[in-house]
C-alpha cells in the first residue's frame, strides 16, 4: 500500500444491524424489490450501480435516528403511493423543521423527501432526484 492511499482504492461498504434478519429480508426483498442475499446469518443488500449494504443481525439492536438509506425516485408521488399499497407508512413529522405534509412528503426547501422505518425501526428515505433512473 502506497503511503497516501490507505484506502483510496479498497471496495468500502456501509452496513447497519436489525434485530430480526428474516424480517429484514422480506421487507427489503419483497417490499422494497431489492436484490437481497443471505450468507452467514447476514443480509447483502445488492443496490443499483453495485453498491451492497451489509445488514446483519445484534441482539443490542437499536434503532438508527437518523437516515441510514436513502432511495433516489424520479416521482415521489408515484413512489409514496406504491409504497403505501405495500404497507409502508410514512413518518410525519410536525411542528420541526422537516415537517411533513399528510402524505409524510417534506416540501419545505431542498428536495421532496419521504421518511419510513424498517421493520427494526431503522429510518430510511425516498426522495425525489430528476436524474433517478427507477422508482421505487
Amino acid at each position: 500500500m502506497k503511503a497516501g492511499t490507505m484506502f483510496g482504492d479498497t471496495q468500502a461498504f456501509s452496513g447497519f444491524s436489525v434485530d430480526n434478519v428474516s424480517a429484514a429480508k422480506k421487507f427489503y426483498g419483497d417490499t422494497l424489490g431489492l436484490k437481497v442475499s443471505e450468507e452467514n446469518g447476514m443480509l447483502r443488500l445488492h443496490l443499483a450501480g453495485g453498491t451492497t449494504v451489509l445488514v446483519y443481525p445484534s441482539r443490542a439492536h437499536t434503532p438508527g435516528s437518523f437516515t441510514i438509506l436513502n432511495f433516489p425516485v424520479a416521482d415521489i408521488e408515484g413512489a409514496v403511493g406504491q409504497l403505501n399499497q405495500r404497507g409502508v407508512h410514512f413518518e410525519h413529522y410536525e411542528g420541526m423543521p422537516n415537517e411533513t405534509d399528510e402524505r409524510g412528503i417534506f416540501r419545505k426547501g431542498g428536495p421532496l423527501i419521504a421518511w419510513f422505518k424498517d421493520p427494526a425501526g431503522n429510518v430510511l428515505s425516498v426522495l425525489q432526484d430528476a436524474d433517478a433512473s427507477a422508482d421505487a
